[in-house]
């Protein structure tokens, strides 16, 4: 896993965490379910990249 995915994708986690507490905060189901979206996709990518490395060995 290259340095630049896993800080894509620390990133993205990161990003999802903040929207999801924004929309708790002021109350938009919409932005939190946005932010949960982003930390599921960050998390998924970086299992695919685990994987990936795994096969690489």
């Amino acid at each position: 896993m290259g340095y630049d995915d896993k800080i894509g994708n620390a990133t993205e986690n990161t990003a999802g965490k903040v929207k999801e507490g924004v929309g708790r905060a002021t109350d938009n189901e919409r932005l939190e379910a946005e932010g949960r979206t982003d930390q599921t996709e960050a998390n998924l990518k970086q299992a695919g990249e685990k994987v990936k490395d795994a096969f690489k060995s």
